[in-house]
Order: structure tokens, then sequence, then C-alpha cells
């Protein structure tokens, strides 16, 4: 027979524990994609939380008197667990956003597609960026290093130990906002540049020849050069991921270090 005893501090303890790896995992990026059920999710939370906790075992119990002080640390816990997790998830909608600049150079704009993992309309170039990156990302161990920082938290941020700095917090969003808009259109440059210059060309050939119809020509033109310009730099995806990646262990670090 099994006989396991534990204290109801423990059980307190864990369950803070729990509280911020379930909410990590449920806003992660891969894990937080629909098409992962949430049977799956909520095991693989009870399980690493239980690996935690035998690292973590607390050597003093966490300090309350009321149920609504308890209350508190487990929101305290989620918001913590949210805050990791969205900063990793945040930095993989960068694919998304040089998908549509992408996109509206080329005239595909008016194309989305439902993506069933976010259940949101996306453009073509966006969801194959998106797929690329998550498939590159998993390659190289992005998982165990959103894992190792959820590990690294639990030391850096104990129990009960987020104190949660407005100004921190916003000069955090601030910055990777910028650095947003640098990603985004640092990943669709090469695309930008050769529409940019195709549509120099056209308006030379308008003045040129006034008789031809530059609207319907450069329609097709600009989505064959950009299809063609996708091709053939699709072996700087690598980089990209790499950019992304890159990103989120700096935007991570700067979150965990906003509410030690």
């Amino acid at each position: 027979m099994i006989n396991y005893a534990f204290s109801i501090y423990d059980l307190e303890y864990f369950l803070l524990i729990l509280v911020r790896v379930s909410c990590f995992v449920f806003i992660a990026p891969f894990f937080s994609m629909s098409n992962t059920p949430r049977r799956i999710r909520a095991a693989f939370s009870i399980c690493t939380a239980l690996l935690l906790y035998q690292a973590l075992t607390p050597g003093e119990v966490v300090a309350y008197e009321t149920t609504l002080e308890y209350a508190v640390i487990v929101v305290k816990e989620a918001v913590t667990g949210l805050l990791i997790g969205f900063s990793a998830n945040v930095c993989t909608a960068v694919v998304n956003f040089a998908g549509s600049i992408a996109d509206m150079e080329t005239g595909l704009s008016m194309v989305t597609l439902m993506d069933p993992t976010t259940r949101e309309n996306t453009s073509i170039t966006g969801v194959l960026y998106q797929y690329v990156l998550m498939m590159m990302l998993i390659a190289s161990g992005m998982y165990r290093y959103l894992f190792g920082a959820l590990a690294d938290s639990f030391v850096l941020i104990p129990i009960n130990g987020a104190v949660f700095r407005g100004e921190s917090l916003l000069k955090v969003v601030v910055a990777f906002l910028g650095d947003y808009v640098i990603l985004g259109f640092r990943i669709v440059l090469p695309i930008f540049c050769v529409i940019l210059l195709l549509n120099a060309v056209l308006g030379i050939l308008a003045k040129v020849s006034p008789q031809m119809n530059m609207f319907a020509v450069g329609m097709q033109l600009k989505i064959l050069v950009g299809l063609s310009v996708l091709f053939l730099t699709a072996g700087m995806l690598p980089g990209m991921a790499d950019m992304v990646f890159q990103e989120i262990r700096d935007l991570t670090a700067a979150f965990v270090g906003a509410m030690r």
C-alpha cells in the first residue's frame, strides 16, 4: 500500500505552483494552440508542477492569515505565469505582422484564411511564416528554453514574491513595440524592396506608354514577383526564426526582471 502523507501547507504550496505553471502553459507558444487538447495541457501542467514541487519544496510556509489573502496570492501567481507566457507568445505575432505587410505589397491583402490554431482571419503569407516559424522553433529547442525559463522564474520570483512595477512593465512593453515593428520590416524587407522597385518601373512605363493599362498589368506582376521573391528568400527563414527566438529570450528576461 502506498502511504504518502503531506501537510495542508505543502498542498497549498503545490497549488500555487500549479497556478503559475497552468497559466503559463495555456498562453505559451505551441501549447496555447487550439489544436492542442485541453486535457493534454492540463495533464502537462500537473506533471510539470509536480516536478517543480519536488525541486522547490519550501523551507517555510507561505504566510497568510485569511482566505482573501490566499486568493490574492493565487491571483499574483496567475498573473506571473500569464506575463511570462505572454512575453513568449506575443513575439511570435511578429511574423503575422510581416505577412500582412507582404500581402499588402503584393496585392494579396484581400485574401485571408481562417487559421484553425488561433481562430482568426490571417493573411496567406502570415500563415506560412507562422507555421514555418513554429516548426523551426520546436526543432531548435524552444520548448526547452521556455520551461527552463519557467523553472528559473521560481528562483528569481519565489512564491508570493512577485512585485508588479507598473513603470518597469510599461518600459518593457514600449521597448518591445519598437522591436516589433523593426523585426516585422526586417523579415519582409526583401519583398518590400522588390515591390518598391517594381512600382517605380511601372510608374516609368505609365509615363512612357500611357495607352497601357498599368493597373491590370501591375496587379499580375506584383503577385508573380512577390511569390518569386518569397520562394527565393526561403533560405532566409532560419534567420527569421533566430531573430524571433532572441526576441523571446530578451522579452522574457525583461518581464521577469520587471516583476522581481
